[in-house]
Parts: structure tokens; C-alpha cells; sequence
């Protein structure tokens, strides 16, 4: 007898049949399979006769010794007209008499005779099984469940030259999806193509049309599958030592495994349905059953992240979780929740629930949709229905309901529902939990126990009166009845803040391993940008002054809405269509334009139908906007997006433009996120995008489709560097970042107390009144809430009248302590019913406030004319997200300043800045632009101190919180307010740390040294080969750095000096230390400072401390033809490219004169470095 070859495929084989056969599985041997029914007939009997002795008995009584062929003859037609999945769960027919081919586990112990019965299963292991009629082909392992073969493995391994590949290659051309054993639903139900590395499945097979998915367990974030960490066994020994094992095959057929229906539209327009057999994909089944595992050991009260990226599969996966939590029972066999509800605005996720719940439970109302009203909801969460699906906006007006309801049965409600453990599972978190509402839905679940809670807090206080206060404290925080199941792919800090457990999710799905795994695509490989060149000029005799912000949007708008810039930007876009897109997706590829306004999606529409009549392209486009848009130009014209559609209903366009009749659509503000088209290309990018909305924007790109192949961006508006930073973000999991100061909360109250624009007593009077009992509430109590705010109101118009900026300060405030509350009391249990109290008056307050006068408005269509206009392609091809750091997501951050009125400037020279703003470079009246910006920001005691005691970047990254949050009316709101500012603030990077270095530059200045502060220290080394720009850099005289003109000094790195510094820099070659003399740069750079520096310099110059060498010129104070000054310069278009006309080389010292070079080229002056960070006077140390 000859042995197996220890790395043939058979040896394979039989360390998989090894390890079943040792944990519950039997022998089955393959010739007691029957090919034509493609079953195993005798375990089949078997099973039936052994654990349904009665049912067998009376139909033997009718059958005789023909009751076997009966019984089988039933089954297989049975299975063939139900599946055999159906048959499993529910069993079949034989003569009116119930027979079951299985039995599944029970979601309690109570009933010790199913208990014993899930014992009897059989399930087999057939190797090489023969399973054709027409040939002696076999399968490597067949799976069955009491006879009924459920799963195919065909086993490769890379020691013989195959891999996983020929395994897939095997199922679709070797392998007749005609056979018995393969038709669809109706025997085995999963594929799974194996080698020692990966693992593929496929629930249907249909030759070569056949679609594996990766059933991998993910390997480093990325797709594949990690070692071994013992060394014992093959990277796919989960697929049967936790997949395939006895009891885990078992719950997957019980309560995975569904059949899913779908109703889609085909080429003509006609509705097909289609119908596909889900099985969990591992990241889905790792995660519902850790999940319910979790729920199970630590009950109520507890709340969970789930962390998965788009093309996850999550609605599957809620729907798994959701109906598994519904029947959870703990150890003692007591229901964990009496019910769960799932907060969700997906339509889609409605009906799936529903379908995928009854096929698992085969009966009606254990899935109530709540699609009517708030009544509805109170009436289902009254009677305790298991799975309740809602939108979270109902929540708040349930506890009216409760006493109505009440009411009406001539009962004395609370308004409270009995306190019933429940389970919230939270369809796109990241969005849905922000502000009151979300509080609402807790308060509600929270129920009669939080009421109690609430009574005694009161009473220990000795404010009976005032129970509603402490339950509105008490719902904020978390319930001991109810746990949250969170599901996002881009969570925000707040969102881990609230479900996370130490700032991580409790399952993590990956952007990365989505892309590598096919399941959506990298929208960022084809990424084309294109920058807009172009010159304003005034075209009005006079020179009329405005306010500097309000007119820059105002010439932004200007430009963008100009018909040269639509019809420019029009061009490319339809021809990029009709030449690349169009024939992408076997010819159905559809783009999408993203617009930054209403009315420029108005003349984008407008302008794409003109260009294409005008061309005779066969291309259509369609156009979503909300509410109606007034023409700019004609006052009594109006344009909604139904009349711009040609009279198409708002809520038929998906459908519509999913057929072959539509290709483009153009959109401003809707289906930005959660709009699912798989035919999408390409998406032409017109609009300002940062953080999370950039990548739900763009991931409308990534849904695969059958037939396409790749995606294509082109971005008029948008950073690569910006779009690469949001994504990577999320890329391989969002890590949570800085934390807020809990303490930070009283330092603001104190602030706002000290205004003196409230008073307590007028706080304690509206909130006697706001938290009166329900029963005791009356209309008359609006009257008497608005007289207690009045006051304050009164006082800040007044403090408004007399100081308008500090007035907006206060409000800034006022703005800055709601919003921090908000969010920190969802977090940390404050005890303190004070901050509650001021939190609901401010609220409030915050409402009534007068807005300030914004000033006029700006239409300058006579006053400016376009001069020049250029649109340039500056870059194409792939952005990459595996390299470089993911930015966290820190918490907010309190600012407590406002935005304060500008100073008017003339409008030509606002135009000057405007022009520089959108190029490439910027001009010295950029400084003025946004020097108020830069003034208010200034005013925060928490920057000074950042100042202070950060290096420049870390003090940036602090800079740019306050400055998002001085655009911010609510914090709940970030994102969206933060991309308004964006869209009004072109090139924000840029500006941000223009901005940023300037605060900082002006804070240093100003701040004087601490005694006895420690000096950043040079100390003299070495400088081996391997820690050069690691550890140290080269000491250079400034001249030597500097170099002749037209000869530059080139010294070898062994000729220098090293030194290491006390700097929390990272270093890097180009970066060097030299001293610099002279008293020009104080107070910035003392006369003998050692500074650092960095070559080259990148980016735009203005603005920026820089090493020059001059041609024609010296330094007036040391007579050199090198200086260290500030760089600003004036430039003008010519023809296509720019040209300095002037350049300004400024001290910081107003006792010394700026160097003011005027040059027909840029020869006057070579850039050599950047000041990065002054060290100090002291010298260097061994």
C-alpha cells in the first residue's frame, strides 16, 4: 500500500477530514449517494426514523414496505420546489404528515427534547464524491446534513503548482451548474474554492459567469488571510476548524444563510427580478456573532462600534444581528432585550429585515415598521413588538402619544412606557446622534426606571418640583436597560466617544480591505485635477469700499457663475464623456457633477443641454436640487428641479436615471451620500470638499458592477494632498484622537456669568417653568418662558449697541459652552443640575438673540469684468493611501469667539487678493484679507498658551480647530458648516497655515519668555552616516548655506559639523542650523539666534521668514548679498504664466527698511530656505 504525498492535494484533504471527523462529523461513504436525486438516501431514512418514530409509523401504515420511496420522492420534489434550505428549517410534506430533515438549536434550553433532538444531526464528510450522471468527475469534500449535501469544497495547494485561482477555474468550467447536486437553492447551497493561503465562495454556479467572493478573514487591515501566530496549522484553518464545525454549519443554515429577492430594471426599462443565496461573508459572521456574544455575557447597558467600510454588506449584517439580539437569551435562559429597534432612513433596509426576519422565523409580526407616526411607534414600543423599524425624528413626540393613549383608556398616564430592556441598533451612527432627538429616543426607552431615577435625584437635591430637570440630566447619559449597536464607515470623534470602548470599535471592517478584497473600488486611482488661472479687473470709475469677506464670496460667486467659466468647464466635461466615459460598463457608464451651489447647478444644466444639442451628442442629463432657485439675473424667473427634468417626479429620478435613457446627473446637496449606483463612472467635481463629506462624495464611485472595470474623478476645485488626508483617515480604521477638557466647561460658564448678560434668578424662572410636570404644562407657559429670556435679550442688544465685537464674542461663547455640553454630558455622568439648567436657557436664549447686520449684499456684475481666464490640467493619475499617517479624529474644542466685522477696503484691491487666492501664489493684501480673521482667533486664552509652550506644527493643528469652529453655529452640524466655509474660503489648506504661522509668529512675539525657561539646547556629535537627518543635521555658516550667486558652494556632508537640537521636529535631508546676525528680525529672531532652516522652499513664499542671496543688491545692515527676511512680492498675468513686477524683503525691526527690489524676471533673488524655528542665543555644547 502507497502513502499520500505529504503535500499532495489529498494530504490536504485529509488533515481537513481529520480534524471534522474528530469534532463531531461522521464518515459519509460516496457510494450511498443516489446521483439522479443527489441526496444520500439511507442517512436521509435514517435521520427521519430515528427522530420522528411516530410521523414514520403511520405513513408505514399507509406505504408498507414502499414508505422510504415515499418519503424520498417527497423530499426531493419538496426541495425542488422550495430549496433545501426552506426544507432544513421548516421540513416538508409526506402524506399530511410533517417530516423534518434537521433540527436546530432552540435560542434558550428550555426544552431538553429539541436539545436532544439537535444532538441526533448527522453531519457527513464525503471525499472525491461522484457526482455526476454523465461522468465520473468527483468534488474534493461534499458537507451534508443528514443526508443532504449542503457544501462543496474543492481543495488546491501551492507545494503542487495550484493555488485558489484553479480551484474557481475548476467550479466554472468543470463543474455543470445542470447537475442535480449543483442546481441553484435547491441542494448544496456554498462553494468554497481553498488552498493553504486563501479561501473563495460562491453560492450559485453558472459556468463561467459564475461570482466568487473572498472569504477571508482580513490580514493587517488589508485583504488575506495572518499566519498562524502558534506555527501549527494553514492560514485557512478557520474555514473548518470555526466556519464548517458542527454547530457553527448548523446556526449559519438556522439563522444566516437567506434567499434574497430584488427587483431591479434592465436595459429596456423593465422591471427583472432576481433572486441570490446570501452567506455571511467571514467579516459579517465574525462580527454578529462576537457581538451577540458580547450582549449575551454583559446583558443591558452596554454600547457597541461597529466599524465597517462602504461594500461591508451591512445591511446584511444588521438584519443578522437584529433578529439574533431579538431572540437572545442569557445564561440562565432570560430574554437579554424584549425588543429591538432599529433606527434607520433606508427604505431598502425596511423591506430587507422584514424578508430575511420571516425566512428565518416563518411568521408574521415580529418585524413592525413604523412608517405612519409617532402614535404608531408608542403603540408598538407599548406592546413590546421583538423588532420595531423607525426613523430617530419620531422619538421626540412618543411621550404626547403616551398621554393621549392614556387619556383615552380613562387612565392617569405619566407619559412614561414600563421599563423594558431594549436594543437600539443604529443604521449610519455617525449621523444619527446628534443633538436633542438623540437624547429623546433615550429618554423614551429609558421608561419609568429613569422617572425613579429622576424622583430620587430630586428629592436628594430637595427640588421635588423640579423631577423634570433631573430626568432631562439623567437621559443623557447611559441606561442601564438599553444597548447601542452603532454601524458606520466613517465614524466622527464624537461617534467612538459615545459607542467606542477606549477610543476603539468593538468590530472593524476596513476601507482597505474592501478595496483588495473587489468589493468596492479605489475611487482615487484615476484622479485628475485642474487648477483655474484667471485675472479680475475693475471695470467702474469709482472705487467703492466693502467689506472684505462679504465681497470676496461675493467674486467668487462672480467667477464661478461667469458663462465663460460654466461653458469652459461645460466643454470638458462633455467631451471627456463622449470620448472615455461613455464607452466604460460595456457602453452604460453614467457620470455625476458635483456643483457648489444651487443656481451653479442650475446653469451647469443649462449650459451641458445647449453644448450637447449643439454637438448632437446622444447624452442626457437630469438634475437634482432642492426647493426653487432664483434666477441671478431675471427677477421674476424661478427654476425647480421637476420643470428643469421635464416634469419628472423628485422620487422617480433614481429609477429613471438608472436607465438607458439618462447619463449625467448633475446635483447640489442631494444624493451625496447613500445614493448606490453601480452603473457610476466618473465624477466631474465642481465643488469644495473636506473630511468626511469628501469621502461620502466620492463613494458614490466605488459600487462594483459585473462590467466595470475601473472609475475616473476630475476635480476643478480640490487639493490632491486634502482628498488623500480625508481618506486616509478612514482607510484603515479611524483612530480616535485628542480628548476635551472636561473642565474646560466651567472655565466657559464662569466667562458667560461674568458678562452679567443672564442672571441666575431669571434662569431659575424659565427653567421653574420648562421643567413643570407634564400633566401640569399649559400653553400659557410659552408666554412666561419668553418673559424670563427677555431680559438677557435686552442686555445683549444693548452691550450689541454699545461693543458689537465683543457682544459677538459673548455669543461665541454662549455657542461654544451649548455645543461642548451637548456632547461631554452624553460622555462623562455631571452631577451638577447648574449646567443643566444653563445648558436649557442657553438653548433657548440662543434663539432669541438678534443675528448681527451681515451688510450689504454684493453684485458686481458692472463693477468687475473677466480680464483673463485659463484652465489647466495640473495632475492625473492615482492618489495613494497606503503611505504616510492617517490624521485622528480629535474632540471639539471650545473657541468662544466670533467672527468681527471687516474694516472696509477698496474694491480694487480686495479683486488683488481674490486673483491670488484662486491662482497659485498670494499677494501681501492676502495679510490684510484675513488679519481680522487672525486678530479674533487671537483673542482665545487656550491658543496663547499653545503658542507659548507647541512647536509651530503642533500649534497649527490646535490653530485650525478654533478656526473651523469660528464658521460653526452648532457643533452637531460640524462637518456641514465646516464645508460651507470651505466653499467660501478657497484653497483652505493654504490659507489655514498662512494663517496659522502668522497667529503664532504674532503670539510669540508678543508673549514674553518665562523666567528660567530652558533654551532649546545644540549639542555638538558626531553625526555617523546613519544618524544624519534622524538624529542631527549640519551646523552652517549662513554664508556657506547661502552660496555665491552664480557659483553655489557645494560641501560634503563629512566637511560639516553635526549638531542634535531639542526640537519636536522631524527631520529630514535639505534642513540645516545657522546663525543669524543683526537686529533687523526682532523680536522674532534675537541678534546672534541659532535658527533652523529648511531647503528647498515649497509652496507659495509670501509671507514666509526666508534665507535669500540677492544679485544686485546687500543687506543694508551687514553689507552682505545674502539676508534672512520676510518674503512678499506683487506678480502679474502674462499670457499664460505669471511674472514678478515687484519684491519686498521685510524685517520684523520697523527701526530697519524693508529691501524693495523691482525685477522684470525672477533673477533678482534665489530663495535658498525657510525659517522653520528660532533655537535660541545659546551656543552649540559637546
Amino acid at each position: 500500500m502507497t502513502s499520500t504525498p505529504r503535500h499532495s492535494e489529498a494530504a490536504f484533504e485529509t488533515v481537513i477530514e481529520h480534524h471534522l471527523l474528530g469534532h463531531g462529523y461522521v464518515a459519509v461513504s460516496r457510494d450511498g449517494f443516489n446521483r439522479a436525486r443527489a441526496i444520500f438516501p439511507a442517512v436521509v431514512l435514517d435521520f427521519i426514523r430515528d427522530t420522528q418514530p411516530k410521523e414514520w409509523a403511520k405513513l408505514e401504515a399507509l406505504h408498507g414496505p414502499n414508505t422510504g420511496e415515499q418519503i424520498l420522492t417527497d423530499l426531493c420534489k419538496w426541495m425542488d420546489a422550495n430549496g433545501s434550505l426552506a426544507t432544513l428549517r421548516h421540513g416538508f410534506k409526506c402524506y399530511g404528515r410533517t417530516l423534518f430533515v434537521a433540527f436546530f438549536k432552540a435560542a434558550h434550553e428550555l426544552n431538553p427534547e429539541l436539545e436532544e433532538r439537535y444532538a441526533r444531526n448527522r453531519l457527513g464528510l464525503t471525499r472525491q464524491l461522484r457526482f455526476s450522471t454523465r461522468s465520473e468527475k468527483s468534488l474534493d469534500v461534499t458537507l451534508s446534513v443528514n443526508g443532504i449535501p449542503i457544501a462543496t469544497l474543492e481543495l488546491k495547494n501551492a507545494m503542487t503548482g495550484q493555488t485558489v485561482e484553479h480551484a474557481r477555474r475548476q467550479y466554472k468550467q468543470d463543474r455543470d451548474p445542470r447537475e442535480p447536486i449543483f442546481e441553484f437553492k435547491k441542494r448544496t447551497l456554498v462553494h468554497f474554492a481553498v488552498d493553504t493561503d486563501s479561501v473563495l465562495m460562491t453560492t450559485r454556479l453558472a459556468g463561467s459567469a459564475t461570482h466568487f467572493l473572498p472569504f477571508n478573514k482580513g490580514d493587517g487591515g488589508g485583504a488575506g488571510n495572518p499566519a498562524d501566530p502558534q506555527g501549527r496549522s494553514y492560514r485557512t484553518a478557520y474555514l473548518w476548524e470555526e466556519v464548517l464545525a458542527r454547530d457553527s454549519l448548523l446556526d449559519l443554515l438556522a439563522r444566516f444563510l437567506h434567499l434574497q429577492g430584488d427587483e431591479k430594471r434592465d436595459e429596456q426599462g423593465r422591471k427583472v427580478k432576481t433572486e441570490q443565496m446570501v452567506f455571511p461573508r467571514y467579516h459579517q459572521l465574525q462580527a454578529v456573532r462576537a457581538l451577540v456574544a458580547a450582549a449575551k455575557t454583559e446583558g443591558p447597558g452596554h454600547n457597541y462600534l461597529v466599524e465597517h467600510s462602504a461594500g461591508s454588506g451591512k445591511s446584511n449584517t444588521i438584519a443578522w444581528l437584529t433578529h439574533r439580539l431579538a431572540s437572545l437569551h442569557d445564561e440562565g435562559n432570560r430574554r437579554v432585550y424584549d425588543s429591538v429597534i432599529v433606527v434607520t432612513d433606508r427604505v431598502v433596509l425596511d423591506q430587507q429585515l422584514q424578508d430575511t426576519i420571516y425566512q428565518f422565523e416563518h411568521k408574521q409580526g415580529v418585524v413592525q415598521k413604523i412608517d405612519e407616526s409617532s402614535r404608531q411607534l408608542a403603540e408598538a414600543l407599548t406592546s413590546a413588538v421583538p423588532i420595531i423599524i423607525t426613523t430617530l425624528q419620531k422619538f421626540p413626540f412618543v411621550s404626547h402619544q403616551l398621554l393621549k393613549m392614556a387619556e383615552e383608556r380613562g387612565e392617569a398616564g405619566a407619559g412614561t412606557l414600563q421599563t423594558r430592556r431594549c436594543a437600539v441598533v443604529i443604521d449610519e451612527a455617525h449621523s444619527s446622534q446628534g443633538g436633542e432627538t438623540a437624547t429623546d429616543l433615550k429618554e423614551v426607552l429609558g421608561g419609568e426606571a429613569l422617572r425613579k431615577e429622576a424622583q430620587k435625584r430630586a428629592t436628594e437635591e430637595g427640588r421635588e418640583d423640579l423631577e423634570e430637570l433631573f430626568r432631562s440630566m439623567a437621559k443623557r447619559g447611559r441606561q442601564a436597560n438599553l444597548s447601542f449597536f452603532a454601524f458606520t464607515a466613517t465614524p466622527k470623534h464624537k461617534t467612538f466617544a459615545v459607542f467606542g470602548r477606549s477610543g476603539k470599535p468593538a468590530h472593524r471592517y476596513t476601507m482597505r480591505q474592501a478595496i483588495e478584497e473587489g468589493f468596492i473600488f479605489d475611487v482615487l486611482k484615476s484622479y485628475t485635477t485642474y487648477a483655474t488661472y484667471f485675472r479680475l479687473l475693475k471695470s467702474c470709475e469709482d472705487d467703492p469700499s466693502v467689506e472684505r469677506k462679504k465681497a470676496a464670496r461675493a467674486l467668487a460667486r462672480f467667477l464661478k457663475l461667469h458663462p465663460h467659466n460654466i461653458a469652459q468647464k461645460t466643454e470638458v466635461m462633455v467631451e471627456h464623456f463622449h470620448a472615455v466615459t461613455r464607452h466604460k460598463i460595456g457602453g452604460r457608464a453614467k457620470a455625476m457633477v458635483v456643483t457648489g451651489s444651487r443656481l451653479e447647478a442650475v446653469r451647469y444644466k443649462q449650459g451641458f443641454d445647449k453644448y450637447i444639442k449643439g454637438k448632437g451628442y446622444p447624452i442626457k442629463s437630469l438634475v437634482a436640487f432642492s426647493g426653487a432657485v432664483q434666477d441671478d439675473k431675471l427677477p421674476d424667473v424661478a427654476y425647480t428641479e421637476v420643470e428643469m427634468n421635464c416634469g419628472l417626479r423628485e422620487k422617480e429620478l433614481p429609477e429613471r436615471f438608472a436607465t438607458a435613457e439618462y447619463q449625467v446627473l448633475l446635483v447640489a446637496e442631494k444624493y451625496q451620500t447613500g445614493f448606490d449606483q453601480p452603473l457610476l463612472h466618473t465624477m466631474y467635481v465642481d465643488k469644495r470638499l473636506a473630511g468626511i463629506q469628501a469621502v461620502q462624495t466620492l463613494s458614490r464611485l466605488n459600487r462594483i458592477h459585473p462590467l466595470k472595470e475601473d472609475t475616473f474623478v476630475l476635480d476643478f476645485v480640490n487639493d490632491r494632498e486634502e482628498i488623500r488626508a480625508a481618506f486616509k483617515t478612514y482607510y484603515e480604521g479611524a483612530e480616535i484622537g485628542d480628548e476635551v477638557e472636561p473642565t474646560r466647561l466651567y472655565a466657559i460658564k464662569g466667562e458667560l456669568d461674568a458678562a452679567g448678560i443672564y442672571l441666575d434668578e431669571e434662569i431659575a424662572r424659565f427653567c421653574d417653568v420648562y421643567f413643570k410636570p407634564k400633566q401640569k404644562q399649559s400653553p400659557l407657559d410659552h408666554q412666561a418662558m419668553n418673559a424670563a429670556l427677555d431680559p438677557a435679550v435686552s442686555r445683549f442688544r444693548a452691550r450689541a449697541e454699545e461693543n458689537p465685537d465683543e457682544a459677538e464674542l459673548w455669543r461665541g461663547k454662549l455657542q461654544a459652552f451649548q455645543n461642548l455640553y451637548g456632547f461631554l454630558s452624553q460622555v462623562i455622568p455631571y452631577q451638577d443640575s447648574d449646567l443643566e439648567r444653563l445648558y436649557v436657557f442657553v438653548r433657548h436664549l440662543m434663539t432669541k438673540l438678534p443675528r448681527r447686520a451681515s451688510g450689504a449684499a454684493y453684485e458686481f456684475d458692472d463693477e468687475v469684468k473677466l480680464e483673463y481666464y485659463r484652465l489647466q490640467k495640473i495632475s492625473e493619475g492615482s492618489i495613494a493611501l497606503k503611505e504616510g499617517e492617517a490624521r485622528k479624529l480629535d474632540g471639539p474644542t471650545e473657541v468662544g469667539s466670533g467672527v468681527l466685522r471687516e474694516q472696509p477696503v477698496p474694491l480694487s484691491q480686495l479683486i488683488e487678493v481674490v486673483n491670488e487666492r484662486f491662482g497659485t501664489d498670494f499677494n501681501q493684501a492676502d495679510q490684510l484679507f484675513f488679519d481680522q480673521i487672525v486678530e479674533a482667533a487671537m483673542g482665545d486664552d487656550g491658543l496663547r498658551r499653545a503658542a507659548a509652550v507647541n512647536p509651530g506644527d503642533k500649534f497649527e493643528l490646535l490653530f485650525k480647530n478654533v478656526l473651523e469652529r469660528l464658521f460653526v453655529d452648532r457643533m452637531d452640524q460640524n462637518e456641514d458648516i465646516f464645508v460651507r466655509f470651505m466653499n467660501d474660503v478657497p484653497f483652505q489648506k493654504v490659507v489655514t497655515t498662512w494663517m496659522a504661522e502668522e497667529a503664532y509668529r504674532r503670539l510669540r512675539a508678543n508673549e514674553d519668555p518665562p523666567q528660567n525657561a530652558a533654551q532649546p539646547k545644540l549639542r555638538l556629535v558626531e553625526g555617523s552616516a546613519k544618524d544624519r537627518y534622524v538624529k542631527c543635521i549640519p551646523l552652517v555658516p549662513l554664508k556657506a548655506a547661502a552660496g555665491a550667486f552664480s557659483d553655489p558652494q557645494h560641501i560634503a556632508d563629512d566637511d560639516l559639523d553635526w549638531v542634535e537640537i531639542e526640537s519636536g521636529r522631524r527631520l529630514h535631508p535639505g534642513m540645516f542650523v545657522a546663525q543669524v546676525l543683526g537686529h533687523s528680525m526682532e523680536p522674532d529672531i534675537e541678534d546672534g539666534a541659532y535658527c533652523l532652516f529648511a531647503a528647498p522652499v515649497t509652496g507659495s513664499r509670501q509671507g514666509r521668514t526666508v534665507l535669500v542671496q540677492l544679485r544686485d543688491a546687500t543687506d543694508p545692515e551687514t553689507g552682505h548679498r545674502y539676508t534672512v527676511k520676510r518674503y512678499q512680492s506683487e506678480k502679474t498675468a502674462d499670457d499664460d504664466s505669471w511674472r514678478h513686477t515687484r519684491i519686498w524683503l521685510k524685517p520684523n525691526n520697523p527701526a530697519f527698511a524693508p529691501i524693495e527690489l523691482e525685477a522684470d524676471d525672477d533673477g533678482a533673488v534665489q530663495v535658498i530656505a525657510e525659517l522653520i524655528e528660532v533655537l535660541g542665543t545659546a551656543g552649540p555644547v559637546r
